[in-house]
């Protein structure tokens, strides 16, 4: 087997090294020695998208992806979308964004060259806090899940706040996305108390649909709202 060459290595916000590495065809980002997306997970990013727009019952006019990675969500989130949509992805990572428009580019055909496609470097947190107007889907690819995490400040995405918040940035009948490395039963919970009706799908990680599984939390905002758990 080929050995892994890496190819650059930066330093993130809060100081955790990301590295961008590759072996004969296939790339690996990897954050904090955690290896975080490979280019043979196009299966897996691709039902983020594919299976949160496919909930919705209206068309999708706005669409926030949280995590660029190797463009694979954003791809799939453009081929979802007709003409007059607006697919914005949120890359906490400069390099990850230069990346993607130099050596990563063709493997996920090239998204952000999309005219519809918008690039905001910084924290997804601040785009689902305070967005121009309401989000038909969030769709949140930047950690290995909620229970693992590239970076420590993440964890408020996940909590109960973040959550609340997700829910008041959706229209009516909008999807929160979440891609996961496993399951996991407490944050099931924890959408559902936030007031979003939650499922969690099981999707083939390979573009192949063989071999490993990892698992899509899809939670929808009701069109009436309901009374929150406690």
């Amino acid at each position: 087997m080929l050995p892994w060459q890496t190819i650059e290595t930066v330093s993130a916000p809060d100081g955790k090294p990301v590295q961008l590495r590759r072996r004969g065809h296939e790339f690996l980002i990897r954050a904090d020695g955690l290896d975080l997306m490979s280019s043979e997970d196009e299966g897996s990013s691709k039902s983020l998208a594919d299976l949160a727009i496919g909930l919705l019952p209206h068309p999708a006019r706005r669409v926030l992806v949280g995590g660029l990675g190797m463009g694979f969500t954003l791809r799939a989130a453009l081929d979802c979308v007709d003409g007059t949509a607006r697919v914005e992805v949120a890359e906490l990572i400069e390099a990850v964004a230069k990346w993607n428009r130099d050596l990563l580019a063709p493997v996920a055909n090239h998204p952000l060259d999309d005219p519809r496609a918008a690039l905001y470097i910084g924290d997804v947190r601040k785009r689902i806090a305070k967005p121009e107007a309401p989000w038909d889907a969030i769709l949140l690819d930047v950690d290995n899940g909620p229970d693992a995490l590239a970076h420590d400040g993440n964890a408020l995405i996940y909590s109960r706040g973040g959550l609340d918040r997700a829910f008041e940035a959706l229209v009516p009948g909008g999807v929160l996305a979440v891609w996961s490395f496993s399951d996991d039963d407490t944050f099931t919970r924890r959408c559902r108390q936030a007031g979003f009706t939650t499922r969690v799908e099981r999707v083939s990680a390979s573009r192949k649909g063989r071999g490993r599984h990892h698992y899509i939390w899809l939670a929808q905002r009701p069109l009436t709202r309901p009374p929150k758990k406690r």
